[in-house]
């Protein structure tokens, strides 16, 4: 565990959370925000490890009393920089009462200094408001997509892209 509050608990992720994070990710896409994307659109849900979990990325996973609460992850795109992918938190779990949405991203930026990553991006759709003022209330910028980098995956539903540069 890097990060913790009362009752909440940030770890990487593991395989017996495969289901909930896909529960979880799709219900908030789908059911709270009407985002047309589907587990089809999204393969990387199927494989977390091989995915998330490898050169200078991760995925963790945030539990309160060992339920799924939140996520969120990182993909090394080269270059000394990565992709922030996967932010969510249950609508029960979010504000700054629980702190699980900057418990993940404590962790994150954490661990992509210790990686020695000098940018992050992050890709996002219109209808997030709320991660829209999440983000920039923490000093991630908004970026053109033409400034994007050539290897940032960006997603059809994307929208909005962010930077945060850590050096």
């Amino acid at each position: 565990m890097l990060f913790s509050a009362t009752m909440i608990q940030v770890q990487q992720f593991e395989e017996k959370y495969g289901a909930a994070v896909v529960h979880l990710i799709l219900n908030i896409q789908q059911n709270e925000f009407g985002v047309p994307i589907t587990i089809n659109d999204q393969k990387d849900l199927i494989n977390i490890e091989g995915c998330y979990q490898k050169e200078k990325g991760n995925f963790w996973i945030a539990l309160l009393d060992e339920k799924l609460v939140g996520t969120i992850a990182l993909i090394d795109i080269g270059n000394g920089e990565a992709c922030l992918r996967k932010m969510f938190v249950e609508k029960d779990s979010r504000g700054k009462e629980f702190g699980v949405a900057m418990l993940l991203l404590n962790t994150l930026l954490h661990w992509a200094r210790q990686k020695e990553i000098s940018a992050i991006y992050l890709g996002t759709t219109d209808v997030l408001k709320a991660s829209h003022r999440f983000y920039e209330k923490n000093r991630f910028v908004l970026l053109p997509k033409e400034m994007l980098p050539v290897n940032f995956p960006v997603m059809e539903v994307d929208t909005r892209f962010y930077v945060y540069y850590l050096k």
